[in-house]
C-alpha cells in the first residue's frame, strides 16, 4: 500500500513539473501575437509565483482541514483548468488572469508533498521525487516545441492540459490510499510556526535566503534559456524551444543519480556538490560557442538537481519534525519569492542591457546561495 501511495506521489510531481517550463519555451513566439514585450514573461511568472506563495503559506492550514491527498488532487485539477485557459487566450490580459489559478494550484501541493516525503521517506526518495518533477519539466518544452512546429503554442498548452486532467483523475482515484496517511497523528500534534518565529531558529534565516537564491537561479535559467539562445546564439525559435529542455533534462538526470548517492554523502555535501557543478555550467555559457552553451545548460541543470531536494529533506532534521510542515511552507514561500523576482528582474535588465548579462546574473545567485548554505550549517553546528 505504501509503495502504491509513493507511486501516486511520484505521478503528482510529474504533473507539477509539466507546466513549469512551458512559458519560457513558448514565449519567443507568444509575445508578439499578444502585443507584449520580451520582459512581460517575467510579469506572468511573477503573478504565478505570488499566487504560489499565498497557497504555500496557507498549506499547513489546508492540510490540517482536508488532508494531503485531497489538497494534492484539487491542486492538480486547478492547474489543469488554468492550462486550458492559457490555450484559449488571445490577449495578454487573458494570460494574466489564468496565472492566478495556475499559481494557487501549484503552491499547496508542492509544500504538502515535500513535507510528507521528507518526514516519512529516505533521502533517495526525495531525490527521485524531484526527478519526477524534472521528467515533467523536461517533457513540457519538447511537447511545446512540436506543437509550435506543427500547429501553434495554443495546441502545446492544450496538450499539456489534457495530460494534467488524466493525472488529476489518477490522484482522485487514489484518495482511499491517503485515508491511512502516516502523518495523521503529526497533523494533530505539530506546531504552526509563524514566520517571525521561524527566522529566529538557528540557521533558518540563512537557509531561507539560500532557497530564495536557488529558485531565482532555477526559474531564471529555465524561463530565459530559449530567449537567450535566440538573441545571443542565433538559434531558431522552434529549435530553441526544444533545446531549453536541456536544462530540465540535466535536473532530471541529476536527481535520478542523486538518489543513489544522497544517503552516503548527506544533505549538506549534496548541496555543495550541486553548487560547484552549477558554477561550472554557468562559466560554459560565457564563450560564444554554441555547443558549449548547450553543455552549460545541461551542467547547470545537473548542479541544480540535488540542491532543492537536499534542503527540503534536511528540514525535519534541522528544525524538528513538529515544525517541519510550517517550515516547509515558509521555505516554499521564500523559494517562490525567488521565482517571482528572479526572472522579472532579469527581463527588466535585458530590456536595458540585452540578454548578454544572462550568465553574470545566474552567477550572482550561485555565489550568494553557496555562502548562505555554509552559514546555515555553521549556525546549526554552534546551536
Amino acid at each position: 500500500m505504501i509503495s502504491l501511495l509513493l507511486a501516486v506521489i511520484y505521478v503528482s510531481f510529474i504533473s507539477l513539473g509539466l507546466p513549469d517550463s512551458l512559458l519560457g519555451s513558448a514565449w519567443p513566439v507568444m509575445y508578439e501575437g499578444m502585443h507584449a514585450t520580451v520582459s512581460d514573461a517575467g510579469t506572468l511568472a511573477m503573478i504565478i509565483s505570488i499566487c504560489t506563495i499565498v497557497s504555500s503559506l496557507l498549506s499547513d492550514r489546508l492540510i490540517r482541514a482536508f488532508g494531503t491527498g485531497k489538497v494534492t488532487a484539487v491542486s492538480v485539477l486547478t492547474t489543469a483548468v488554468a492550462l486550458f485557459g492559457f490555450s484559449i487566450s488571445g490577449a495578454y490580459w487573458h494570460l494574466v488572469l489564468w496565472c492566478i489559478p495556475y499559481g494557487l494550484g501549484a503552491g499547496a501541493v508542492d509544500a504538502a508533498l515535500n513535507n510528507y516525503v521528507s518526514l516519512h521517506f529516505k533521502a533517495r526518495h526525495m531525490s527521485w521525487l524531484h526527478c519526477m518533477w524534472g521528467i515533467g519539466a523536461s517533457t513540457g518544452p519538447v511537447i511545446m516545441g512540436a506543437a509550435i512546429r506543427h500547429a501553434s503554442w495554443h495546441a502545446g498548452y492544450r496538450a499539456i492540459g489534457v495530460i494534467q486532467v488524466v493525472l488529476s483523475a489518477v490522484i482522485f482515484l487514489s484518495l482511499p490510499l491517503w485515508k491511512g496517511e502516516k502523518d495523521a497523528h503529526a497533523q494533530e500534534t505539530r506546531n504552526v510556526v509563524p514566520l517571525k518565529d521561524a527566522v529566529r531558529l538557528p540557521g533558518a534565516a540563512s537557509i531561507l535566503v539560500a532557497f530564495f537564491c536557488y529558485c531565482a537561479l532555477e526559474s531564471s535559467t529555465g524561463l530565459w534559456a530559449a530567449s537567450w539562445m535566440v538573441a545571443e546564439r542565433s538559434v531558431a525559435a522552434q529549435t530553441a524551444a526544444s533545446l531549453a529542455s536541456l536544462f530540465y533534462l540535466g535536473i532530471t538526470v541529476g536527481r535520478a543519480i542523486s538518489g543513489f548517492v544522497s544517503e552516503r554523502l548527506g544533505d549538506q555535501n549534496m548541496i555543495r556538490l550541486g553548487e560547484g557543478i552549477a558554477l561550472l555550467g554557468i562559466l560554459c555559457l560565457v564563450p560564444r560557442i554554441e555547443a558549449l552553451s548547450f553543455l552549460g545548460l545541461v551542467a547547470i541543470g545537473l548542479g541544480c538537481a540535488p540542491i532543492y531536494p537536499s534542503i527540503i529533506h534536511s528540514t525535519p532534521a534541522r528544525f524538528g519534525a513538529e515544525n517541519s510542515q510550517s517550515l516547509t511552507g515558509i521555505e516554499m514561500a521564500c523559494a517562490y519569492v525567488g521565482s517571482t523576482l528572479g526572472p522579472k528582474v532579469l527581463g527588466m535588465l535585458s530590456d536595458v542591457l540585452s540578454l548578454r548579462i544572462y550568465p553574470i546574473y545566474l552567477l550572482v545567485f550561485v555565489v550568494v546561495m553557496s555562502l548562505m548554505t555554509e552559514r546555515s550549517g555553521k549556525s546549526l553546528a554552534k546551536a
